[in-house]
């Protein structure tokens, strides 16, 4: 550490050796620089606060009726393409700086300032931008910055307008394509009906589906048929085989089976009773013994009873006619008559039926080729049809959705903007920073010395303490003699070290005039002006 620090020394008793160098450069760099910074011409600064207010009172009354954009993301759309070349040349144009242009580099030129020059801060989420831009002419600067507030307003609020403009040109284009090719489709579909109105099944179901319910339906009118010719039969078999008589006997009875006694009733109910008892007791229980005894006694009583009434009926002599007429009006006979005739035309009806669903069956049967293709191409056609309409629908509704839309932006405006502070042609520069130039140049004048001074120390090296002087000759030192008074060179380096010092104060004077030339202007810049 103390090797370095010794080091650091020496290139520094160098750089004082040679501290010459340092005048050099400062006079040659610093009254240039100073001069070239105060012959910069004054630059005025224009500025304007723009908030964009997004929080519009319809948006939530429109939610879900409306198309919703997200303002926010367009005025970021808008902030970033403020800048673009269109936008730029109509900020030219509005401000009369292509006027200034004779050719197109100097036109282009005048672009690319504009570009450079013009800037557009937000202040985060306050929607809050600024719009500035600094210019020799201060008129200019206001102007500028004006026509660019104007374009990024115009631009933000145009393009919600042609949004939807260019959203209605779109849905009407496609609603007229969709119109057509629903009406195409709606005529393939009608003519397709026409061709095959004789070959279409229902529309019920699919051909498969018609054949088995066709065949369900004949099978239920076999069933029913079936079951009314059972009917039919054991009615007509009852009506052949029993002839109800109520105290009236015909001649064609032939057995006694047939005719109705007084004693029917009780032989019923007897027989009845003989058939529970023999359920449970056999043949020999003395009740069961009891019923039989009583039964046969109440046959021989109703068979007594029917030879008597035969004898009487054939003492009178009535005729066959007369007796089937007294049976034919009997009121029992006459029911099951009716019976039958009604069975009879119900079986009949049945039949009808019966044969229609067989008929129907056969011809969807012989079908059973053709009809499913035919099936298939129109429920082709009716779904190409239904997937039409339903576009075509879809789009009728986004369209209504899209006018309301545009209606709503054209009552009140979803973005608005309020400009805090308009711009303004500044009284005074804001630059360029001279000051600062002043400083820069100062110290760029001072290093160049000291680099010059530390290089030729370097190349011309001179030792300045026993140290260096042993390292560079390898030769110990054992002693050290002072210069004499006599010789000079104390007043020399003297000398040397006044005229360092007067130069630098002499160019701090000259600094401190070129600072107070911009400092009071009203003191020196007036005067001078009116001298020169």
């Amino acid at each position: 550490m103390q090797e370095i620090l010794e080091e650091i020394i020496d290139y520094l008793k160098g750089i004082w050796i040679k501290r010459r160098y340092i005048i050099i450069s400062t006079w040659l760099i610093c009254p240039i620089g100073w001069y070239f910074v105060s012959a910069m011409p004054d630059v005025y600064e224009s500025e304007a606060r723009v908030y964009v207010d997004t929080q519009s009172l319809l948006r939530p009354l429109l939610r879900g009726l409306t198309v919703e954009t997200n303002p926010n993301t367009q005025i970021r759309l808008m902030v970033k393409t403020l800048l673009s070349r269109p936008n730029l040349e109509r900020i030219s144009r509005m401000t009369d700086l292509d006027v200034q242009a004779t050719n197109t580099e100097q036109y282009e030129a005048i672009i690319k300032n504009l570009k450079d020059n013009i800037q557009i801060s937000s202040a985060g989420r306050e929607n809050i931008f600024t719009l500035a831009i600094e210019d020799k002419d201060p008129e200019m600067a206001k102007n500028i910055v004006q026509s660019a507030l104007t374009v990024f307003i115009e631009n933000t609020l145009g393009e919600t307008r042609s949004d939807s403009d260019s959203a209605q040109k779109f849905l009407n284009a496609q609603l007229k394509e969709y119109e057509s090719r629903l009406s195409a489709a709606e005529s393939r579909l009608t003519d397709f009906k026409q061709k095959y109105s004789g070959v279409l099944p229902d529309q019920s179901g699919g051909f498969y589906a018609n054949l088995k319910a066709e065949k369900a339906r004949l099978e239920e009118a076999e069933l029913q048929l079936k079951e009314i010719e059972t009917r039919l039969a054991s009615a007509k078999a009852q009506l052949l085989g029993e002839e109800p008589v109520f105290g009236l006997f015909s001649n064609k009875v032939q057995t006694n089976s047939s005719v109705a006694t007084s004693y029917d009733g009780r032989i019923s109910q007897l027989e009845e009773q003989l058939d529970e008892l023999q359920l449970r007791y056999t043949d020999n229980h003395p009740d069961v013994k009891q019923l039989k005894g009583r039964i046969e006694s109440l046959n021989k009583q109703r068979t007594a009873e029917i030879e008597s009434y035969y004898a009487s009926m054939k003492e009178a002599g009535v005729n066959s006619q007369s007796s089937m007429s007294s049976v034919d009006k009997n009121p029992v006979y006459q029911e099951m008559k009716v019976q039958v005739n009604s069975l009879e035309n119900e079986a009949a009806s049945l039949n009808v039926r019966v044969n229609n669903y067989r008929q129907r069956v056969q011809e969807l049967e012989s079908k059973i080729h053709t009809l499913p293709e035919i099936e298939a191409e129109l429920v082709a056609l009716n779904r190409g049809y239904e997937i039409t309409k339903a576009k075509y629908e879809d789009l009728l509704s986004r369209k209504e959705t899209a006018q309301l839309a545009q209606q709503a932006d054209e009552t009140t405006d979803k973005i608005q903007f309020r400009v805090i502070d308009p711009p303004r042609a500044a009284a005074e520069p804001s630059g360029p920073a001279r000051f600062v130039f002043f400083g820069l140049v100062a110290v760029l004048g001072i290093g160049v010395g000291i680099g010059l001074s530390l290089l030729m120390s370097q190349l011309t090296p001179i030792a300045t303490s026993t140290t260096q002087l042993n390292k560079a000759t390898g030769v110990p030192v054992f002693g050290v003699v002072s210069a004499n008074q006599n010789l000079g060179l104390q007043k020399w380096h003297k000398r040397k070290t006044l005229i360092f010092i007067g130069s630098n104060l002499l160019l701090l004077c000259l600094l401190m005039m070129f600072m107070s030339y911009f400092l009071f202007p009203d003191a020196i810049q007036a005067p001078l002006k009116r001298i020169f």
